[in-house]
């Protein structure tokens, strides 16, 4: 072998150990015994299952230079256990955030199904980032509706004997969970007076705004509510966001991820921004751009409403001056997968002491076995 040959070979050899490296990092894992030991993989494998739904009953609305549709499109995956006989399992609405898709909550598919729970995302017609017309924040008072449709598809083919998924979900263990305005979709689903579905037994919001939101807004009902939120969160800002929740909702917890950023909740970033001083701040230009499209100066899909409890305190995004170091992302997601697994469990465990030790985990020892978490309850909690 020639000296030309013996140089590529061996640049070839770095390049591929790089490509690996880059594309399969080592990930953190918790410390602490308890949350170790929940933290190990679960053992009923994973399987996706394309889903094509279409709503004939609601329109998708013009949006820029598309000129709608009459029915409403959902494509997306459904993520199940490959082994049902431990079934029926607990169904888990998941909603994307603005400009992103039915990838982002990859790393969250791939934990909770092998412990025993069924996935559902799909993209929204008019939210994702390959929305017609691009995607316009303003239909998210859509979305409620496109989950309600979602379930009822799944329940139907739950209850058909010649269907796959027969038998395969629990019809009252229902939860919603959503990042940024999947988050906030979350919260209209799981508490909007007009638009909420009963069906919905628990909630999780990462990230989602919520400023906005007032009191009286999360009167409608009482089911579990937990929202998880990264201090340094330049895109939703913490302090108008997050931390007022317990003091808004009855029955909820406020997860906080110390230095933890908006764009860190999502899965590509354990890959690709793990070397990012700070996530956000590459993907602030973009969030502004897309809200700042001329469908945007329309009247907002949730205008103020005292008798609904949505007012006018709009925390603007991506006003942070100074950029310090946020969380890694994959220590971000890692955290994210302990706090939401053990919130599940405590809401849907089939024993009742397996429900009051996750409740007992989350108030108690999360926080204490991981120093880059603090955990607030409601008062009447």
């Amino acid at each position: 072998m020639n000296r030309v040959l013996k140089i590529l070979l061996g640049v070839t050899v770095v390049l591929v150990v790089a490509v690996i490296y880059v594309l399969n990092p080592r990930l953190p894992s918790p410390e602490g015994e308890q949350s170790a030991a929940l933290y190990q993989p679960g053992v009923l494998g994973v399987e996706r299952k394309p889903i094509a739904l279409v709503d004939r009953s609601r329109p998708t609305d013009p949006n820029g230079d598309f000129e709608g549709r009459p029915e409403r499109e959902l494509e997306g995956y459904l993520w199940v256990p490959q082994q049902r006989d431990a079934g029926p399992f607990p169904l888990i609405v998941y909603s994307h955030g603005f400009m992103s898709s039915v990838r982002e909550p990859g790393y969250l598919v791939d934990f909770l199904v092998p412990k025993g729970y069924v996935v559902v995302a799909v993209n929204y017609p008019l939210t994702h980032g390959r929305a017609p017309g691009g995607a316009n924040f303003n239909d998210v008072v859509n979305q409620p509706g496109d989950i309600s449709f979602i379930i009822d598809a799944l329940l139907a083919r739950n209850a058909d004997e010649d269907d796959v998924l027969y038998g395969l979900l629990d019809p009252a263990r229902i939860a919603a969970a959503g990042l940024s305005l999947g988050g906030l979709t979350t919260k209209l689903v799981a508490y909007h007076r007009d638009l909420r579905d009963p069906r919905i037994a628990a909630a999780v919001s990462l990230a989602g705004p919520s400023s906005f939101l007032e009191p009286a807004f999360f009167q409608t009902t009482d089911i579990p509510f937990m929202m998880i939120a990264g201090s340094d969160d330049a895109m939703v800002p913490y302090e108008a966001n997050a931390a007022p929740i317990p003091g808004k909702v009855d029955n909820s917890l406020l997860v906080n991820l110390v230095d933890g950023s908006h764009v860190g909740f999502a899965d590509v970033s354990s890959v690709f921004m793990r070397w990012f001083r700070h996530p956000d701040r590459w993907f602030c230009p973009l969030l502004l751009r897309g809200l700042d499209r001329e469908h945007a100066e329309a009247e907002p899909a949730l205008p103020p409403d005292p008798g609904i409890g949505i007012s006018t305190n709009v925390a603007m995004p991506c006003a942070m001056e100074t950029w310090d170091r946020a969380m890694r992302p994959a220590t971000q997601q890692m955290l994210t997968r302990l706090a939401l697994y053990a919130f599940l469990e405590q809401a849907f465990a089939d024993a009742t002491d397996r429900r009051q030790a996750m409740a007992r985990y989350l108030t108690e020892v999360l926080a204490t076995e991981n120093a880059d978490v603090s955990v607030t309850a409601a008062a009447g909690r």
